[in-house]
C-alpha cells in the first residue's frame, strides 16, 4: 500500500482531539479497514502508547486478567480492536473513575459494534465520546478534507463548495462511485478492486460474521448481501431479501441488522410530520461505500456499471453516502430523511435544520428541469417551512432553475 495512505489527513480528527479533551476514554468505531487504527496513531499526543488486540496473545491477556493487563499498559493507551477483550471494559472504567479530572486516557477502536456497544453503554456511559468514522469522502480524497463542512443547502454555501471542487464528467464520477472510498483502494491506485474486496469479504464473514451465533449458513448470508447490494437504493422489502438469500423474513431482518450494525449499509426513514402519521413506514437500504456495493453486484467496471441497471440507484447511494459523511466526519448526526407518499409522488432526500425542510432530488441528467422536483409540492410541511429545492446531477456546474431552486453538480458533493 502506498504510503501516503498513513497520513492522508481525515476531517473526523478534529472530533477526535474535542472528545479527548471532554471524555476519559474516545471511541472510534466504524467497518473494518476505513482507517481507524491510522487515524488515532497519526493523533496520538507524546506518552500515549499503542496496543492491538488484533494480536491474539494480548487479547488473551486481556481477557484472562483485565486488571492486571491495564496495570502493565498504563494510560495514555491507544487500544485498537477492543471488542476483542470486552472484559477490559469494566476495568477501564476502574481505572477512569479512580482519576475523575483526566481525560483522555483511553482512546480505543472497533469494528465490531453489535459486540462492543453493550458493554460500551454498561460500563462507560457518560464516560466516553463516540465516533463512528466511514470510507473516505470526497473531499478527503481530494485533499480538501480541512474545508470540508456539513451540506448547506443556502445559496452561497453551495457556491464556496463547488468552487473547491473537483467538478468531473459523468464518467469520471462512475469511475470514484465504482472504486469507492476505502483507504487502500484510494492510496494505492494500483491495486486491483476484485483482489482487495475479495480480501475484505472473507476476513468480515471470518472475523465479524462467523463470530455470531445467529448466522449459522455464511453462504447464505453473502446471497443476502449481495441481494441488499441489488437493492441499494431502493425501499428496504424483508421478504425480497429473504426470498435470494432462501432465509426466513425474521432471519433476514437479523442479518440486515448486522450488515447496519457493523457499518456495511445504512437505513434511512422515511421523513413524517409525527410517528403516528408516517406516509410510508419502510425505509431505504443505502451501502455506506458504493465500491464495495458494486464489487458485490458484479459490476466489473465504471462503464458497465454507469450503463448498467443498477446505475440510477448506485448515483443515489454514493449521494447519500457524501452527504452522511459531510455531517458525521462533525459529530453530527444528520437528520435526513426521504419521503414518498401513496400517490407515488416522492423526494429522495430531505434535510432538516432550524425549522425548514430542505428538499433535494437526485437525477443522472446535465439537463435538470424544474419539474424534476416535483414531489415537493407533496410533502406535508407541519410546522416547517419548506424551503427551495436542489436537483444534484451530473451537470458541470450550479444552474439555476428558477422560484429559487436550484440544481448542482454531484460531483462537487
Amino acid at each position: 500500500m502506498n504510503n501516503n495512505s498513513y497520513i492522508q489527513p481525515r476531517t473526523i480528527s478534529d472530533e477526535v482531539q474535542d472528545l479527548s479533551r471532554s471524555f476519559s476514554c474516545v471511541l472510534v468505531t466504524g467497518a473494518r479497514q476505513v482507517g481507524k487504527s491510522t487515524l488515532l496513531r497519526s493523533l496520538m499526543p507524546e506518552g500515549m502508547k499503542y496496543i492491538t488486540l488484533d494480536d491474539y496473545r494480548l487479547a488473551k491477556q486481556a481477557k484472562e486478567d483485565p486488571i492486571g493487563f491495564l496495570e502493565l499498559y498504563a494510560p495514555p493507551l491507544c487500544i485498537d480492536e477492543v471488542q476483542y477483550a470486552p472484559e477490559l471494559l469494566r476495568a477501564i472504567k476502574l481505572k477512569v473513575d479512580a482519576e475523575p479530572r483526566r481525560k483522555g486516557m483511553y482512546w480505543l477502536t472497533g469494528s465490531q459494534r453489535f459486540h462492543l456497544m453493550q458493554g460500551i453503554s454498561e460500563s462507560l456511559a457518560g464516560r466516553i465520546g463516540i465516533l463512528d468514522m466511514s470510507t473516505f469522502s470526497q473531499s478527503e480524497i481530494g485533499g480538501l478534507a480541512m474545508y470540508e463542512k456539513p451540506f448547506c443547502c443556502e445559496l452561497k454555501a453551495l457556491q464556496e463548495r463547488a468552487q473547491r471542487a473537483h467538478i468531473c464528467s459523468i464518467n469520471e464520477l462512475y469511475e470514484r462511485i465504482w472504486r469507492g472510498g476505502y483507504p487502500a483502494l484510494v492510496c494505492d491506485p494500483a491495486l486491483k478492486v476484485e483482489k482487495y474486496f475479495s480480501a475484505y469479504l472473507q476476513t468480515y464473514l471470518e472475523r465479524d460474521v462467523q463470530s455470531l451465533q445467529q448466522v449459522g449458513d455464511r453462504g447464505a448470508f453473502l446471497a443476502l448481501m449481495k441481494s441488499a447490494a441489488a437493492r441499494t437504493g431502493q425501499q428496504l422489502v424483508y421478504s425480497d431479501i429473504a426470498r435470494d438469500a432462501d432465509v426466513s423474513v425474521n432471519t433476514a431482518k437479523r442479518w440486515i441488522s448486522i450488515l447496519e450494525t457493523s457499518g456495511i449499509i445504512a437505513l434511512l426513514e422515511p421523513y413524517y410530520v409525527n410517528t403516528t402519521k408516517r406516509l410510508v413506514k419502510s425505509p431505504k437500504l443505502y451501502f455506506m461505500d458504493t465500491g464495495f456495493c458494486a464489487w458485490l453486484g458484479g459490476w466489473s467496471t465504471p462503464k458497465v456499471l454507469m450503463e448498467g441497471a443498477l446505475s440510477g440507484n448506485i448515483l443515489e447511494t454514493w449521494v447519500y453516502g457524501q452527504l452522511y459523511r459531510s455531517f458525521n466526519n462533525h459529530g453530527i448526526m444528520p437528520r435526513l430523511s426521504y419521503f414518498r407518499n401513496s400517490n407515488g409522488a416522492e423526494v429522495d432526500f430531505i434535510i432538516e435544520q432550524d425549522g425548514c425542510i430542505y428538499p433535494l432530488e437526485v437525477k443522472r441528467s446535465s439537463s435538470p428541469i424544474l419539474s424534476d422536483l416535483k414531489g415537493v409540492q407533496s410533502i406535508p410541511p407541519g410546522k416547517s417551512t419548506i424551503m427551495p429545492g436542489i436537483v444534484l446531477c451530473t451537470a458541470l456546474e450550479m444552474l439555476p432553475l428558477g422560484k429559487g431552486n436550484y440544481a448542482y453538480p454531484i460531483s462537487a458533493l
